[in-house]
């Protein structure tokens, strides 16, 4: 099992499209790469902390490799968006990478100059190290499932599990 600590946008459409993917065992929603102890949701949204909204990914690399978990983040978010996903506005909602070690960073390096070839214009993902992740409050925690017809889980979460699911439709669970 590997983990992989990922922020491009709102945490509950990460989230969502990951939850999709057979070989994905586990999806924590946190803060990562802020300087205030145990945030609260409330506090991130101000946009004070230095946080990200983020997703801990945990994976079977014998089911999806690596690469997909990856290219499914660039695919599910605007890499070129920076400090911002469509009307999600601020540093917490900022393309970033956090990797736990120097192994990860070079598999996030990979994967951004892969995307960097999809994507036209100057993609903004930063790598940040990892840090301290917070898991996010638990009404935050699969949240898609808890609430499928929420208006923003309808107008934006939808269409990002969508193209996921649609690009890697070898790897949908059944």
């Amino acid at each position: 099992m590997r983990t992989f600590v990922l922020a491009g946008g709102c945490f509950w459409c990460l989230d969502a499209a990951y939850r999709s993917l057979r070989g994905v065992t586990a999806v924590v929603s946190g803060y990562v790469g802020g300087a205030v102890p145990a945030p609260s949701y409330e506090l991130v949204c101000t946009g004070t902390t230095g946080h990200a909204e983020a997703v801990a990914v945990t994976f079977d690399e014998t089911v999806i490799p690596e690469d997909v978990i990856l290219d499914a983040f660039f695919t599910m978010h605007d890499p070129r968006q920076l400090n911002r996903q469509g009307n999600d506005i601020g540093t917490q909602y900022r393309s970033a990478m956090f990797p736990a070690d120097q192994e990860q960073r070079d598999l996030f390096e990979a994967a951004k100059a892969r995307a960097g070839e999809w994507w036209d214009g100057d993609l903004v993902t930063t790598m940040e190290p990892l840090g301290e992740f917070y898991p996010a409050e638990e009404y935050h925690q699969d949240f898609f499932a808890k609430n499928p017809t929420q208006g923003y889980c309808l107008a934006v979460a939808v269409p990002k599990v969508n193209k996921v699911r649609a690009r890697f439709s070898s790897y949908v669970r059944a």
